[in-house]
């Protein structure tokens, strides 16, 4: 007889959580399966669908990025998570910090513009530097261009969470834990009983 309280037989080993989640699978029957898969669609398609949305309302292709170097100390640390709008009424100015990206390089750039230059048929030409960098950006575009465009601009920061992409940066560093978050999140939502 088991008491009201008992906890049942212990989890303790990896392999016993394993087993654990495998048992719980087959004794779903199919409907229950295909709801729970059905569910994980769903929270996948739900979060496209706010990317997307944030995309529209903010103008940017990429409304939240992650600091990955230390450039822009101390204004921003590696892991805070930025907030970009992309306006394209607004225009440059010196002192703004931009999100931009060069030909060449994949992962988009956070710096500060340092010099705007406007010509007559108001084109703008800017400079962008990090806070904690000596020289200016010129050596980071791509050869020959000396200065960027509104067309390079992903974004400007609007706001900041301090350190919260840091999960970003260890899943970036560490494929395998993210592998491994990703599997326990996706067993946990096709695993999880209604009540």
């Amino acid at each position: 007889r088991r008491c009201a309280g008992s906890a049942g037989p212990e989890r303790g080993s990896r392999g016993g959580i394993a087993m654990d989640l495998f048992g719980d699978l087959r004794r779903m029957n199919k409907r229950q399966l295909y709801y729970q898969v059905l569910n994980f669609a769903m929270i996948v398609s739900s979060a496209l669908m706010i990317w997307k949305g944030l995309i529209v309302v903010t103008g940017s292709e990429s409304p939240i990025v992650v600091v990955l170097s230390g450039s822009m100390e101390p204004a921003f640390h590696r892991g805070d998570l930025l907030f970009l709008t992309n306006f394209h009424d607004d225009p440059i100015r010196a002192g703004e910090i931009v999100v931009f990206k060069v030909e060449g390089r994949d992962i988009p750039i956070v710096h500060r513009v340092i010099k705007v230059h406007e010509k007559g048929n108001g084109n703008i030409k800017f400079l962008t530097k990090g806070d904690n960098n000596e020289v200016d950006d010129r050596g980071l575009y791509k050869e020959g261009q000396n200065w960027l465009e509104k067309k390079d601009v992903v974004g400007r920061a609007r706001g900041f969470l301090p350190y919260v992409g840091m999960v970003t940066i260890i899943m970036n560093d560490y494929p395998k834990f993210k592998y491994a978050l990703l599997a326990v999140m996706g067993a946990y939502v096709l695993l999880k009983r209604e009540s």
